[in-house]
C-alpha cells in the first residue's frame, strides 16, 4: 500500500490551545476541517495522549491559531514536540487571550470554538466545535502540511494523526528530537556550534549519526 496518497490530502499546521483550570496548553496539530457553515463547525482531530486533548474535554473550549509559511521554527519545535504536561508553553511567545483561551499572534488567523460534540477512536478523539469567535491577524501565506514536509522538512510528531514511520537512514546526521534529517551541503561536522535544527530550533549537539 502506498503511503503517498496519504500526504496527498490536504491538511495545513495549526498551533491548538485550550486551557484546564488556570492552565494554558496546546500542540501542533493538522487535522481540522470546516464541516457545516450555519452554525460553522470545525472538526478537530486529537490523539488521547496529548495534553490538550484532556484539557479541551475538561474545559469545552479550544482556539486553532492556522500558522504561516514564515512561522518561526520554534513555534513548531515548541508546541508540536514538547509536552504541556512538562513546560509552559507560552512562556515565550507572543499571544492574545480569547474567549478565555490563547491564541499566537504569529498566526495568519484564529479560530475559536465551543465544543458541541465528541466522537472517540480507538487513538484519537474528533471534536465538535462551534465557532464563537474568529479573526485574521495578518496577510502571510497559511502554511499546509505538503509545505512543512517537503520545504521545511519537517517531520509530524507521532501523535499527530498523519505521523507515518519513517523508513531508517544511515550514515545522516538526525535531530534527535524531532526527527529532521540534515541534508545541507556542508558537512554536519564542519557546522558552527551554534547550528540549529530549523525544524524545532535544538542545537547541534542534539543530532544523531544514524
Amino acid at each position: 500500500m502506498s503511503k503517498k496518497p496519504l500526504r496527498d490530502l490536504g491538511y495545513g499546521v495549526y498551533a491548538v490551545t485550550s486551557v484546564i483550570g488556570s492552565r494554558h496548553v496546546g500542540c501542533i496539530a493538522n487535522s481540522a476541517m470546516q464541516i457545516t457553515s450555519k452554525p460553522a463547525t470545525i472538526a478537530l482531530s486529537m490523539n488521547h495522549d496529548n495534553f490538550t486533548n484532556g484539557a479541551i474535554s475538561e474545559s469545552g473550549i479550544f482556539a486553532i491559531s492556522i500558522l504561516p509559511e514564515t512561522v518561526d521554527s520554534g513555534i513548531i519545535g515548541t508546541f508540536g514536540f514538547q509536552s504541556s504536561r512538562d513546560i509552559d508553553k507560552f512562556e515565550n511567545i507572543a499571544f492574545s487571550e480569547k474567549e478565555g483561551v490563547r491564541v499566537l499572534n504569529a498566526a495568519v488567523s484564529f479560530l475559536v470554538c465551543r465544543v458541541v460534540d465528541k466522537m472517540e477512536t480507538s487513538t484519537h478523539t474528533v471534536f465538535l466545535g462551534e465557532v464563537i469567535d474568529s479573526d485574521e491577524l495578518s496577510e502571510g501565506e497559511p502554511m499546509s502540511y505538503a509545505y512543512y514536509h517537503n520545504v521545511v522538512k519537517g517531520k509530524s510528531p507521532k501523535n499527530a494523526p498523519t505521523y507515518i514511520e519513517e523508513e531508517k537512514t544511515s550514515d545522516k546526521w538526525v535531530c534527535s528530537i524531532c526527527g529532521y534529517v540534515y541534508n545541507g551541503e556542508t558537512p554536519f561536522e564542519e557546522l558552527s556550534d551554534s547550528y540549529t535544527c530549523p525544524v524545532c530550533s535544538v542545537p547541534k549537539k542534539l543530532f544523531e549519526k544514524r
